[in-house]
């Protein structure tokens, strides 16, 4: 059976060009626009990952990454923060409310992405 990723990712646009590139590679994914969504459907059918974006209309993924972690049914999803907030800062601030990694959106994301999955053990090498 596939794994299952939760994308949370407001632009369906970009949703689409991210599930296009989780699906290449044999996952099956779920999309959320919205962190409360996200939060929801994370609870309700727990996915194997969450792929969040950090630009969100209503709650931020910094705030979803954090409900994530801090409860019990949702702490141990790894959560992969891919966002164009780039930056130091911005990739601390991630990394400390919990997410297992931070991918700025660039030319290389996707092969980054691709990578932390190959780390997480979510995909085989």
């Amino acid at each position: 059976m596939a794994l299952e990723v939760l994308l949370v990712e407001d632009s369906k646009t970009q949703a689409a060009q991210i599930k296009e590139t989780l699906e290449s590679v044999g996952l099956r994914v779920r999309v959320a626009y919205d962190g409360p969504e996200g939060i929801r459907n994370a609870l309700e059918n727990p996915p194997s990952l969450v792929v969040l974006d950090v630009k969100l209309p209503t709650m931020d993924g910094f705030q979803v990454c954090r409900r994530l972690k801090r409860n019990p049914a949702t702490q141990d999803i790894p959560v992969i923060m891919l966002t164009e907030k780039a930056g130091p800062k911005a990739t601390m601030s991630g990394l400390r409310a919990g997410a297992d990694d931070y991918i700025p959106k660039d030319i290389f994301a996707s092969e980054h992405l691709i990578g932390t999955l190959q780390e997480l053990g979510i995909l085989e090498e």
